[in-house]
């Protein structure tokens, strides 16, 4: 699954589609196609054995009796109604719509309980009665009279706007609106110690570090109600997204945990293809390098059948709304970038659909994906080349897999030190890969230089500033690195003979010195006369040059001999 550019469940009966989800790595449209036909040429020898086994059994097929209101109150209903259920349905605004047609429920209700009384008509039977009604009369307006509840055509686009930048606190924000959906999302970044972690059905335990979390509030459709934990909605729409999002984000390259909320604050249709467009906004925002835009959009269904389940007519319907989904017969969540589909999702109300129709809905729905992904490029193009100043800044580093004990010392004194002094969150891998995080560059500044002192060797030719730590007879041990020291010895003092070392350093002197060699047993010799006389030929230029631009300093030479 590393290695795949795929990760398809398929659900088929023995020639069409039931179902399928998952995720891609940008797959093309054709590609895609051609996993569907796969899967299905796997589905027909599954049910074959299904059948056999039902033979096998010898079981008759058990008769299900569904309630059903009857017909003689559907008529009576229709009736009543006539045809202001259609102007009802024809209200563009989606509140307005709902209680022209809430007034007419209410007036049936109240008529046809008094012709059929009370046993016969139930508050259910109410409801499906009325359903059954708006359902016969949208797909009559869709599929005959070629009309959509809000007056586009069939592959026409709600409007869509965005914005970024909407909070002046997150690491990156967005509000993306299509149509009545609406969502907000926020996105933070944190260390890498900030993944979710989590064990896997699969075996063992892995981490997330990037999570995209999904809520859908009462009010968003006109509804109150108790506010609770995360549902199935909640759940299932957050992980489309995120896997949808996913292919995009980069992995080893920014070390950051991620994490996106997507709030929908009105809902008219598919708010999980509008999570998807409002995260990867807030991701550009937040100054993640993701690969390209997604967008997603959901593509629609509205059919008739015949007594043997063939497809007679039907109307593909691009981006569809509420009770296009509600009283039609698909809801197809297609994903991706200008490249390719990241994400899929089918839930269908019927027995199944032909392949050649999917190819049809996938082409509507790349077609939609790229005037999505033209309008978001209008709010922001591509990924904000400076982050936030409120989020964490990060510098990685390499060091010596071996010298991470020396980095985090006994019992963590080094490591919990440094993070004290600099105000730092500092991660090490077992490879050896430091990442430091800090909103303080001169936090970050002061950790990446410690660290790489506390790991780098001493190199033989190198000029180090170090501190005088033991003053003896023959010469001076200087440490010029963390923990790290070396032998000036007294004839490599000063370029004259030097009777006492002390004559020329104390203890915590800090000094210049060179290193001049390091012996088998890594030993280091230091000069202090090598890196004066070093020091002396880099300054020299620097004097001649400042002198023929300031004759003063002659003159003050003069007063100054020593």
């Amino acid at each position: 699954m590393e290695d795949s550019d795929l990760d398809l469940i398929y659900v088929g009966n023995k020639d069409q589609i039931v179902m399928f989800e998952g995720a891609a790595d940008e797959i093309s449209e054709e590609d895609f196609l051609s996993a569907l036909k796969f899967a299905q040429d796997q589905v027909k020898p599954l049910i074959d054995a299904q059948d056999e086994l039902r033979k096998l059994c010898g079981k008759e097929k058990r008769e299900v009796n569904i309630p059903e209101v009857p017909a003689e109150i559907i008529s009576e209903a229709k009736d009543l109604i006539g045809n202001r259920i259609v102007d009802a349905l024809l209200i563009k605004g989606k509140l307005e719509r709902e209680k022209a047609c809430a007034v007419l429920s209410d007036e049936i209700s109240e008529k046809i309980l008094e012709k059929f009384g009370e046993e016969a008509v139930t508050d259910s039977t109410v409801k499906e009665t009325f359903y059954q009604i708006q359902k016969m009369a949208v797909r009559n307006i869709i599929l005959n009279e070629g009309k959509r509840l809000d007056g586009r055509q069939a592959d026409d686009l709600r409007s869509v706007t965005g914005e970024v930048g909407i909070f002046p606190r997150t690491h990156g924000s967005s509000l993306f609106t299509r149509g009545e959906t609406q969502a907000i999302a926020t996105a933070t970044l944190a260390t890498s110690g900030e993944s979710q972690n989590f064990d896997s059905y699969t075996g063992g335990s892995g981490e997330k570090h990037f999570m995209l979390h999904y809520n859908f509030p009462n009010y968003s459709v006109g509804e109150t109600g108790r506010i609770m934990g995360p549902g199935r909605r909640e759940i299932g729409h957050g992980a489309l997204a995120e896997r949808s999002l996913l292919p995009v984000v980069p992995k080893e390259e920014f070390a950051y945990a991620i994490r996106i909320v997507c709030e929908i604050t009105e809902s008219n249709g598919s708010s999980s293809m509008a999570s998807v467009c409002s995260g990867s906004l807030a991701l550009m925002d937040a100054g993640v390098p993701i690969t390209r835009p997604v967008a997603g959009i959901s593509i629609g269904l509205c059919s008739e059948v015949d007594s043997e389940g063939k497809m007679t007519k039907y109307k593909i319907l691009t981006d569809i709304m509420g009770w296009e989904d509600a009283f039609c017969d698909m809801d197809c969540k297609i994903a991706g970038t200008e490249k390719g589909i990241t994400g899929f999702q089918l839930d269908l109300k019927l027995k199944g659909v032909t392949q050649e129709l999917m190819s049809e809905t996938l082409e509507k729905a790349h077609k939609a994906r790229i005037s999505i992904l033209k309008s978001m490029e209008q709010t922001i193009a591509s990924p904000r080349e400076e982050m936030s100043p409120y989020a964490p800044r990060i510098e990685s580093l390499k060091i010596n897999p071996e010298k991470i004990g020396m980095v985090i010392g006994p019992g963590g004194k080094n490591i919990k030190r440094l993070v004290e002094e600099t105000g730092c969150e500092i991660n090490i891998e077992d490879d050896g890969t430091v990442n430091i995080y800090s909103v303080s560059p001169e936090g970050l500044k002061i950790a990446k230089e410690t660290i790489e002192a506390m790991t780098a060797d001493i190199e033989v030719g190198k000029l180090y500033r170090g501190k005088v730590v033991s003053v003896k007879d023959f010469g001076c041990f200087i440490e010029v690195l963390p923990g790290k020291e070396g032998l000036c010895h007294i004839s490599e003092l000063a370029n004259f003979r030097v009777k006492k070392t002390d004559d020329i350093v104390k203890d915590g002197d800090s000094v210049w010195v060179k290193c001049i060699g390091v012996d088998d047993k890594g030993r280091v010799k230091l000069s202090r006369r090598a890196a004066m006389e070093e020091r002396s030929e880099e300054m020299a230029p620097q004097v001649e040059e400042g002198a023929k631009d300031t004759p003063q300093v002659e003159e003050g030479a003069k007063d100054t001999k020593e």
